[in-house]
């Protein structure tokens, strides 16, 4: 990655938390700029970004097996505060001379810690002689710190539930901080950041936006762009933010796949070409797509074939465009972070409409991906500082494929319009119940399930329709919205009396952990 130096930075070394990702999201609220590095790139990192802190993540390893994970010493010679987390407190004091052990007493879930000593990663939060309520995630535990450190706190399973070393500003918890269930780990965060670290909190989405426009005109020159337009909040805010850079050297090609919501389509060529005067080249390929599609019902086929369709589609309108010699996509840093954790390489996969297939070799085009390094609630942060409306900038994310795998089953015409009719009526009666904010995602999906019903004096036998709505705050995890029952009444009528084809609407009440939280 490239970071931008003027600003204070936080290396997060990646043990394998599946929460890692959280860390980062609570510093960057912080308007603390920091990465994420997988625990074998931690020494390159640290050499490129010469961060002003260091923190270990938790993982689901044992210090006490020969081969786990590990860092180079010179992470601890460099001099930067250290916040070990969990997986990372025990990393600390079985390398700094204290001891780990395994088969004690196991914690996993909701704690009390005792703070035993004042300290400044608790300031404003809890004295000496107080709890805490944290949340708990080990099964080994640190039964000796290394000379120099210090007990802050306890609990009944973790004697040294966080310990520190305030001459060294090393400091380490067994608990997570970074996760909603410690109801005041934000606090903790912001307190060794900025109170032990001496962060300042210098990273801005004003600051951002400025960086990226003079990044984007450096490294593009005279040279066209196309960007490869969705419609989705990311691909869109990336095509602002390089227009705004580079005026008419950029070009969009919005593939219509067929695939999208309601009017969509309509909603998109009218924001980019008569709001914002962008060049726009408009391609309808629905017929293309969903031709290809007829007869698929497996998810992932459906998915390798937009993504071929989409490339295919993409490079023939690309080719018209004399000049272009790059690429602009909306990669996201969620998207950086896996392909680092998966190769140690940064992704090559168009990201920002299907998510599927590769940038094939022939293309010869270089990559402009100015939302990097960025999370999906800053991007759109970085809309409004941009001046995308709302409307825009606040839509529920839409999967790459579309509604293809909001369709279990064959893909049809009729399928994709009476799914598109359902879930725009669904969508309306949230907005008009003032829920819309509320709910993180929200959609219907097409069931391939018939019932049997009685509509007025007639017998029917049609489709079931499901509707979905959770509420995230981070993407990674999501629970199920819950509905005043009054509103999904009025939704079910109004689709059961609207939408021929449906005669039964369910709705899904399932959590998801953390993890994808789209319907496959």
């Amino acid at each position: 990655m490239t970071q931008p130096t003027q600003h204070q930075k936080v290396l997060i070394v990646d043990f394998g938390s599946q929460v890692t990702q959280l860390i980062a999201r609570r510093l960057r609220e912080l308007n603390v700029y920091c990465e994420i590095h997988p625990y074998t790139k931690a020494t390159t990192a640290l050499e490129a970004m010469q961060p002003q802190a260091v923190i270990f993540s938790g993982g689901p390893n044992s210090t006490t097996d020969a081969d786990s994970p590990r860092v180079d010493h010179k992470i601890f010679e460099y001099g930067a505060p250290i916040f070990g987390i969990c997986y990372g407190e025990q990393l600390i004091c079985a390398e700094l001379g204290g001891k780990v052990e395994s088969g004690h007493d196991r914690e996993f879930g909701r704690a009390d810690i005792s703070i035993v000593k004042d300290s400044p990663l608790f300031a404003g939060i809890a004295k000496a002689g107080e709890n805490e309520p944290v949340w708990m995630s080990h099964g080994d535990r640190v039964t000796a710190i290394p000379e120099g450190f210090e007990v802050i706190a306890t609990s009944e399973g973790a004697p040294y539930a966080a310990i520190a070393n305030t001459e060294k500003k090393i400091y380490a918890v067994q608990f997570h901080p970074e996760v909603m269930h410690t109801p005041r780990g934000a606090e903790m965060l912001k307190n060794f950041v900025y109170n032990i670290a001496g962060l300042t909190g210098d990273w801005t989405m004003a600051a951002y936006r400025e960086e990226q426009v003079a990044k984007i005109r450096e490294q593009v020159g005279d040279a066209k762009v196309i960007c490869g337009l969705s419609g989705g909040v990311d691909s869109s805010v990336a095509a602002v933010l390089i227009h705004e850079a580079i005026g008419d050297q950029l070009t969009c090609v919005f593939v219509d796949t067929g695939l999208l919501r309601k009017d969509e389509a309509t909603q998109v060529t009218t924001l980019f070409r008569e709001h914002y005067n962008i060049p726009l080249v408009h391609v309808d390929a629905s017929d293309r797509f969903l031709g290809e599609l007829a007869g698929i019902s497996d998810p992932e086929t459906k998915r390798k074939t937009i993504g071929r369709l989409f490339i295919e589609v993409f490079d023939e309108e690309s080719s018209k465009i004399e000049g272009a010699e790059f690429l602009a996509q909306g990669t996201l840093y969620p998207d950086v972070i896996e392909s680092l954790s998966a190769s140690g390489g940064p992704s090559q996969v168009i990201k920002s409409h299907h998510n599927v297939g590769g940038l094939p070799d022939y293309m010869k085009l270089k990559l402009v991906e100015p939302l990097r390094e960025l999370f999906k609630d800053e991007v759109r942060a970085l809309g409004r500082e941009l001046g995308l409306t709302e409307a825009f900038v606040g839509r529920h994310p839409f999967p790459g494929p579309g509604l293809a795998i909001r369709i279990p089953g064959e893909i049809t015409p009729d399928a994709v319009a009476t799914l598109q009719d359902a879930d725009a009526i669904y969508l309306d009666e949230i907005r008009k119940a003032g829920l819309y904010n509320e709910i993180w995602q929200a959609f219907a999906v097409l069931l391939p399930v018939k019932t049997v019903g009685v509509m007025g004096d007639a017998r029917t036998y049609e489709k079931v329709l499901a509707l979905r709505a959770v509420t995230s705050t981070d993407g990674m995890t999501a629970d199920f919205f819950q509905f005043p029952w009054e509103v999904l009444a009025r939704t079910a009528t109004r689709i059961i009396n609207q939408v021929p084809g449906v005669n039964r609407v369910v709705y899904d009440v399932t959590s998801k952990p953390p993890g994808t939280i789209e319907w496959e």
